[in-house]
């Protein structure tokens, strides 16, 4: 995917534990993990907003693009 996440990065730099993360944005720790390990396929911009708040950083501090190849979206459910 051409969106690389670096969550782990700066929750180093900050010393801070993802436990410590998830209580204070109240984010699931396993959701967390998901962004952190970059298997995450979306982000709700209220959860950044969090994420940025809590550890003090811009949106991209924690995103970047990487061109690649790109994943093929799955057809929606109605069709």
């Amino acid at each position: 995917m051409p969106i690389r996440l670096s969550l782990d990065r700066v929750l180093l730099e900050r010393r801070m534990s993802l436990t410590e993360l998830s209580d204070r944005v109240g984010v699931t720790i396993a959701n967390l993990s998901i962004l952190k390990t970059g298997k995450a396929r979306a982000v709700r911009f209220s959860t950044l907003a969090a994420l940025c708040r809590e550890l003090d950083c811009q949106p991209g501090d924690l995103m970047a693009y990487e061109p690649g190849p790109e994943i093929a979206e799955e057809p929606d459910a109605e069709e």
